[in-house]
């Protein structure tokens, strides 16, 4: 298995843990808990900032020395409802008291101490179509670049319905060369319905020396430390991933691989 893809560790607590370390980067670090009733997961930030979001489930949430209440109301992913997220910057520490069984994802990059804890949706985010035919895909947009947010993070959802394909046309973010192309290293979160299938991720460089496809799982995570980074959705299986990217620019720029510039330039018309 190759090491880009990530198996859950089990079905309950932590049970994904990336660090820059164990990934083999420096910016982007996840984590993912599924909680019963009753149960906590807490941490201190460090030096990086977080976004903690409420995948499915309810919890209650205190961080940065607040009480934020109940967060989350969608109770199944695939809902597509908008999400329930905490802001915390670096230097603090949150704690979460699951009110339902619940997955609750940590999404980690350095901070600086340059924005407050806050929270995040549901109020300001509207799924949104991106994409035409079977390249069609909805976005729940968290923190990327247009909401000042955060000092490193970018985060989104995106849904892609059976016999799609999604982060497609193939395009890199792999280059320190603003405004051309910005250095993102990224995550992908992915869940499957039926929770029983499957999907499949590509991450591939120009070169070829780096070329791996996966088939996907429910709860599995991929990294992508380089590269174009296509998904597709089987016939019969809708995806749902949540990215976090991150890098020394909170800017998203992409160059599109050279065999599909030409599909992108279509649609775009």
């Amino acid at each position: 298995m190759t090491d880009l893809l990530r198996k859950p560790f089990g079905a309950h607590g932590k049970i994904h843990e990336i660090t820059p370390v164990n990934a083999g980067w420096r910016f982007v670090g996840f984590s993912l808990y599924r909680l019963r009733v009753g149960e906590r997961a807490a941490d201190a930030t460090g030096e990086r900032e977080v976004i903690l979001v409420v995948v499915e489930g309810k919890a209650s949430l205190t961080a940065a020395g607040q009480d934020w209440g109940v967060l989350g109301e969608r109770m199944n992913v695939f809902e597509r409802t908008p999400p329930h997220c905490l802001y915390v910057p670096n230097g603090e520490a949150w704690e979460a008291l699951a009110e339902t069984e619940c997955t609750i994802a940590v999404c980690s990059a350095p901070g600086q101490s340059g924005h407050k804890a806050r929270r995040i949706g549901p109020d300001g985010i509207t799924l949104t179509e991106r994409g035409k035919g079977t390249n069609t895909r909805y976005i729940n947009n968290i923190a990327m670049e247009n909401e000042d947010y955060c000092d490193s993070l970018l985060v989104t959802e995106v849904f892609t319905p059976a016999g799609h394909w999604s982060s497609y046309p193939s395009h890199r973010h792999d280059e320190d060369d603003y405004p051309r192309i910005t250095y993102l290293e990224e995550t992908y979160y992915h869940r499957i319905n039926p929770g029983s299938g499957f999907g499949v991720q590509r991450v591939y460089t120009d070169d070829g020396l780096l070329d791996e496809t996966m088939p996907v799982k429910d709860h599995d995570v991929v990294l992508v430390p380089r590269g174009h980074h296509p998904c597709g959705a089987p016939y019969g299986f809708e995806m749902y991933y949540l990215n976090v990217m991150a890098g020394p620019l909170r800017k998203w720029r992409f160059v599109p691989a050279p065999e599909v510039e030409w599909i992108m330039e279509r649609d775009a018309k």
